[in-house]
């Protein structure tokens, strides 16, 4: 644990409250670092991820001896001295091969941890594609493909949906400039439709492209798509799921953020809103319509009228009479 430093000076003062909770936090910066032993395909990967998080990234060029799953004090040290919320932790056993543990934090502890494994044969580095790259810092769009990641319960793939999402990103924005979409990140894992159950988990497989326009003589144009790289295959490892308690604190909503709802005022499956009015008690006999000649009262509805007006005094007197 660090010790609680008073700030000094105006500068330090500035530092400090930058670290504070915020109503929008800022981008999450995440920290690059390997362990005491890690192979060069993982180095290489660490290196392609670095490159993509861009700016909001930090990475250690020395060896860490640490264990995530067994202690992650090292990592929660490493997590609060850089004013980091995300890890990337790269080993290499003889047991756990090619290993990459993505780590959040909340409030400098650990929250949740995954576990991935690099497939070595099929992975291919970002410098191996001799193709135009992306600029740093676009946000690329995502696309998760495969039933394993919509289960509602929750599993490995999902945890890997949301530390994915939130490993690329990037900074929130209210407007995207169509031209900024530069390239998309794709996540994809094998349907099982053998019908045969089995004991092996299906691998996510993540590939890059890189988005061209063309002319195609309408108004919009033809995409195609190039693969940049990195290509790299996982295996899900182990994983760490969040403690029920802090997972309520981190998914809090801040007050002034929450929208009021609004009286009378709903969406419905399309996202058109839909308003409810409500009015007073009508008379439409007394309500002004447009002077045609067919709503306009004849003079026969008018004798019609006085006819039924007579008739029903006649009754009542006969029924006086009888009695």
């Amino acid at each position: 644990m660090l010790r609680t430093v008073k700030p000094r000076n105006a500068r330090s003062k500035r530092a400090m409250a930058a670290r504070e909770p915020k109503a929008i936090e800022n981008p999450k910066t995440c920290l690059v670092l390997r362990g005491g032993s890690c192979s060069q395909i993982v180095q290489d990967a660490l290196n392609d991820l670095y490159q993509m998080h861009q700016p909001h990234v930090k990475k250690f060029s020395k060896k860490n001896p640490i264990h995530p799953f067994e202690d992650a004090t090292s990592l929660e040290f490493f997590s609060e001295k850089n004013d980091a919320s995300m890890l990337l932790f790269g080993s290499s056993q003889k047991k756990r091969p090619h290993a990459m543990t993505f780590v959040r934090t909340f409030g400098y502890k650990v929250l949740d941890m995954l576990e991935l494994h690099l497939d070595p044969v099929s992975f291919r580095a970002m410098a191996q594609f001799k193709n135009k790259k992306f600029s740093i810092g676009q946000r690329p769009m995502l696309l998760f493909a495969g039933t394993a990641f919509e289960s509602p319960v929750a599993n490995e793939y999902t945890l890997a949906k949301s530390v994915l999402t939130d490993f690329f990103k990037g900074e929130p924005a209210d407007k995207i400039d169509v031209e900024g979409l530069q390239y998309i990140v794709s996540f994809t894992t094998e349907e099982d439709n053998s019908g045969v159950v089995t004991d092996v988990k299906p691998a996510i497989h993540m590939r890059v492209y890189l988005i061209r326009t063309k002319r195609s003589g309408q108004k919009l144009p033809r995409v195609e798509v190039d693969e940049i790289g990195p290509r790299m295959d996982f295996r899900v490892g182990r994983m760490r799921e969040p403690d029920e308690a802090m997972r309520k604190e981190a998914m809090k909503t801040p007050r002034g953020l929450e929208e009021r709802p609004k009286k009378n005022i709903t969406t419905d499956t399309m996202g058109d809103k839909i308003g409810r009015v409500h009015i007073g008690k009508q008379d439409l006999g007394t309500m002004q319509t447009r002077k045609m000649k067919g709503l306009k009262r004849s003079r026969l509805d008018d004798q019609d009228q006085e006819v039924g007006v007579e008739d029903v005094a006649e009754e009542e007197k006969a029924k006086r009479s009888k009695q």
